[in-house]
């Protein structure tokens, strides 16, 4: 487990991390109270903080705002927890200060965001055993290394497959390859990337078209063989939990992208280099990639892998889904 993941799993437990020399703990998780909050740019710019000379330098450079308390750690959460905002609307007023340690704060908050957590954090004088560095959490975003680590023959109700494990050396989740109809992996090949989504592929939500999109990509796949790519990056990276979130924040009327932002992530947290570094592992150089989304096409291009075509994937559209499906459209830029 690399220092990052160690340390992110303190933040979940609820433990005090020393980040970059900055000791810090979680504020969701958080138990006790605390005097210095920091959070994302994106949540300040919600909160409408850049009316102030410190927040407005901090808006300014993507960096950590700091706002002094003290403060409750249920006041910290309705801080930090955008869904909150209805039920609990007046927030502050607040006083923000320049962040002593930036690139340690933004190091905190990164480390909140890779235990899933809200990207918020109390700055305490604490006693806290497990300490990490800047560059340690900076490594677990680097270009990944990935190794097969398993792989076995799996039918399934398209036909015929192989799924193939893989792990990081930086630590994270494992990533699954699924190869049908035996594809041939020196040419360009059919594939697929797909971002885990449980609540489309397992749950059928009819929120989004990730599970109908799934199935069909399957059964092109197998019919012409080809290669499907499950990268686990719930809600666009920002975890399942972050994504129920976000979902409630569409019920109240912000789009998918905004939802993402206004709970301090940017709009899309997927790292396609992820795929790239699969495709190599397989010996893939080139792909006919299965999507409507040219972000995706350009990601591959950019890590290395040749994307010879694009085949567009047009499933899933709905009632439920269709302003989901325009936001896709008119601000992601996806071809339908």
């Amino acid at each position: 487990m690399s220092p990052a993941e160690t340390a992110a799993r303190a933040f979940r437990r609820g433990d005090p991390v020393v980040v970059g020399g900055l000791p810090v703990r979680a504020v969701e998780t958080a138990g006790e109270d605390g005097t210095t909050l920091l959070i994302t740019c994106e949540r300040a710019t919600a909160l409408k903080l850049g009316n102030q000379r410190a927040a407005a330098d901090a808006l300014s450079s993507g960096a950590a705002v700091a706002l002094v308390g003290p403060f409750t750690a249920v006041a910290a959460r309705d801080i930090a927890d955008p869904t909150r905002d209805l039920a609990e609307p007046l927030k502050g007023p607040f006083r923000t200060i320049l962040v002593a340690r930036p690139e340690a704060a933004a190091a905190a908050l990164r480390l909140a965001k890779i235990a899933g957590l809200l990207p918020a954090v109390f700055v305490d004088d604490i006693d806290a055993g497990l300490a990490v560095s800047a560059a340690e959490v900076a490594a677990f975003d680097r270009a990944p290394t990935l190794h097969i680590v398993g792989r076995a023959r799996l039918p399934v109700s398209t036909g015929d497959g192989e799924l193939i494990a893989f792990r990081s050396d930086g630590g994270g989740p494992e990533h699954l390859a699924l190869l049908l109809g035996r594809p041939a992996l020196d040419v360009p090949v059919l594939t697929r990337l797909h971002s885990s989504c449980l609540t489309g592929d397992i749950l059928g939500s009819l929120r989004c078209d990730c599970g109908p999109q799934l199935h069909a990509a399957m059964a092109q796949l197998a019919a012409a063989g080809g290669v499907l790519l499950y990268l686990q990056q719930e809600g666009r990276g920002i975890g399942l939990v972050n994504k129920l979130r976000a979902y409630e924040l569409q019920d109240q009327g912000f789009d998918t992208l905004d939802a993402n932002e206004r709970l301090g992530f940017a709009a899309d947290e997927r790292d396609f280099r992820l795929a790239a570094a699969m495709l190599r592992a397989l010996g893939v150089g080139a792909v006919r990639l299965l999507t409507n989304n040219p972000g995706k096409v350009a990601a591959l291009e950019t890590a290395g892998v040749q994307v010879t075509e694009r085949v567009a994937l047009a499933v899933g559209a709905g009632t439920d889904n269709a302003a989901y499906l325009e936001t896709k459209r008119a601000r992601a830029g996806h071809l339908f």
